[in-house]
């Protein structure tokens, strides 16, 4: 938003007014009217700038929790083929082969 030039919003009130019927003349209350809208210009002006301010850190910060996500959530890169079998892979094996030797172990006892 463009910003907002302290003597804009007192012509435009002025031109307003004169449309309905009432013009502002030179005086004490015409002067008064014209600060609170030099007052207004500047309130809105720097509130634009806060929410531009506020809208570019939110931004940042949303930015921020989506890169976690994707980091989080992003899927695994494929194991090649050519390393070393994973820890799952040898208790696999481990498991198998100490199966194997109990049965082995509780047959000959059976027998003897």
């Amino acid at each position: 938003m463009k910003p907002i030039q302290k003597d804009e919003l007192y012509e435009n009130l002025s031109q307003f007014l004169k449309a309905k019927g009432i013009e502002l003349k030179e005086g004490s209350y015409s002067k008064g009217i014209h600060a609170g809208c030099s007052f207004l210009a500047d309130a809105i002006n720097l509130s634009q700038a806060g929410i531009g301010r506020a809208k570019a850190g939110i931004d940042k910060g949303f930015e921020q929790v989506r890169q976690v996500i994707h980091e989080k959530t992003a899927p695994k890169p494929p194991a090649n083929a050519t390393a070393r079998p994973s820890a799952a892979a040898k208790g696999a094996k481990r498991a198998t082969k100490t199966s194997a030797t109990k049965t082995s172990k509780g047959k000959k006892r059976s027998k003897a």
